[in-house]
């Protein structure tokens, strides 16, 4: 086989390889990233219980403020019964009194209803926790062996290339870039395999017979005449 055609091959190979290196680098940050996506929408999805929690409290203080309040107007106003001095103003005293009675049962029993979405939320945000901590552990597992798959293949890529500048050297500089403008316009296969069938790998197209003789002898290097891709034979 020409000497200069091997070393296409072996080119062939490495660059393959490396583009192969290139793809799972490049979809290592996307996967951390979906890694970390993921966790943040956990401990979104808590601490947003969590709020609702901190919320419920809040306006159960301020109801119990409402409820105070509300029980020192009615002893302002029951105490107001004994200052009256008509049967009109006895009634509307009476009125007020009855008033407040009802106000400080609704505040009753919205204070109620906070008391249970509290004790509700309360157990979702440790429910919530006790999930969360798993989920935790295990993005801190995928996104460490994510990590180190990335340095492992960092190594692999950077002696890929390595092997592929020693392997450039040998190929005549205009052959060299023949074979990089190949390798760009004909989606990263530059060198295709020519078998018995006499079909072009690359193109899928027959060779003409004349060409098909001259690729079997691999005397020197000879392209395919459809896509131009440079040829070997292996039956």
């Amino acid at each position: 086989m020409d000497p200069h055609l091997q070393r296409l091959q072996e080119l062939q190979v490495l660059d393959s390889r490396i583009a192969g290196l290139e793809r799972k680098l490049e979809a290592i940050p996307g996967r951390i990233q979906t890694i970390r996506d993921g966790l943040q929408q956990a401990k979104a999805a808590v601490d947003g219980i969590r709020a609702k929690l901190d919320g419920a409290r809040k306006d159960m203080r301020s109801k119990e403020k409402d409820l105070e309040y509300q029980g020192s107007q009615r002893k302002k106003l029951e105490a107001k019964l004994y200052e009256v001095k008509t049967n009109k103003e006895y009634s509307a005293a009476l009125s007020e009194i009855e008033g407040s009675k009802v106000e400080k049962n609704r505040i009753e029993e919205e204070i109620l209803g906070l008391m249970e979405l509290q004790e509700r939320l309360g157990r979702e945000v440790v429910e919530g926790d006790a999930r969360l901590r798993p989920h935790e552990a295990e993005a801190r597992v995928q996104e460490a062996a994510a990590t180190e798959e990335m340095r492992a293949l960092e190594v692999d890529l950077e002696g890929a290339r390595s092997e592929r500048k020693i392997a450039a050297r040998d190929v005549p500089r205009d052959v060299l870039a023949q074979y990089g403008r190949l390798l760009k316009v004909r989606g990263g296969l530059a060198v295709a395999l020519v078998g018995s069938n006499g079909i072009c790998s690359g193109c899928r197209v027959t060779l003409t017979p004349q060409r098909f003789n001259e690729v079997r002898q691999s005397s020197q290097i000879f392209v395919c005449e459809n896509c131009g891709r440079f040829l070997y034979y292996q039956p």
